[in-house]
């Protein structure tokens, strides 16, 4: 990764111009059997159409905060990336009352209803699928982000010094001591450039959203990212860690 990066889109950036069709996240739900792998380069697409969906029709400014009620899931991690890119506040767990936008799964909606701001919901389906039909007051994520661009420009420069992420027991951090932390925790879980981690924890805390995202990003590695990983037997989860050729591990 470059010296330079100071945000996580900046650590995007790097991770794209160094190598795009590596994986970046392969994602498995052991609840519904659900595994998804993403490059580097699809991972990256996904957060442009994402970035300008929230910047463009949602009309998300710098500085504003957005209320994330999403599990750890390949589709929590684009959020986490394009908010990053426009500069919006990414509150995981927040109060939507208190958010201007809000994007929730299936499971936290009638919470979501309490932000007066745009809201979005996700039905978390295989395959990025949508809602049969979309919960009311609500965009349906599936729906209106196929049709955004596929390269995304903020409107104004994103100032690593302000913050980008809230989350509960690390308070609010700016980009620049997300991406300081990262590199951190990358050197703490010895990952290095083709490390590949695999990570069952929970997005509610630093150290989740660290070892399912952000540690891998900032070392050059990749991230197993598994939900409902209890329900995988002891053997299932030695075959995984094997065929996915895991080299570290977070649970």
């Amino acid at each position: 990764m470059n010296a330079t990066d100071r945000t996580p889109a900046d650590l995007l950036r790097s991770a794209l111009a160094a190598d795009p069709g590596r994986p970046l996240i392969t994602f498995y739900d052991d609840a519904t059997g659900e595994r998804v792998e993403l490059s580097v380069a699809t991972f990256a697409n996904w957060v442009a159409k994402t970035a300008n969906l929230l910047q463009g029709d949602l009309a998300a400014e710098p500085g504003d905060r957005l209320a994330l009620l999403l599990p750890a899931h390949w589709q929590t991690a684009v959020w986490l990336l394009a908010c990053s890119s426009v500069g919006v506040v990414a509150d995981v767990g927040g109060d939507p009352a208190g958010a201007d936008l809000v994007v929730s799964g299936p499971e936290s909606l009638d919470a979501a209803k309490a932000c007066s701001g745009e809201r979005v919901a996700l039905a978390l389906r295989p395959l990025g699928g949508r809602f049969p039909q979309a919960p009311a007051g609500f965009a349906d994520y599936a729906v209106e982000v196929p049709s955004q661009g596929d390269r995304f420009a903020p409107y104004a420069p994103v100032d690593p010094d302000e913050t980008a992420l809230a989350v509960g027991g690390a308070g609010e951090l700016t980009g620049a001591e997300l991406v300081e932390r990262a590199r951190a925790d990358a050197g703490s879980l010895g990952l290095a450039p083709g490390s590949r981690l695999l990570s069952g924890l929970s997005y509610d805390t630093w150290e989740g959203l660290s070892s399912g995202l952000y540690a891998p990003l900032a070392s050059g590695g990749s991230v197993v990212l598994c939900r409902h990983l209890g329900q995988l037997s002891g053997d299932g989860l030695a075959k995984r860690i094997e065929d996915e050729r895991v080299t570290a591990t977070a649970k």
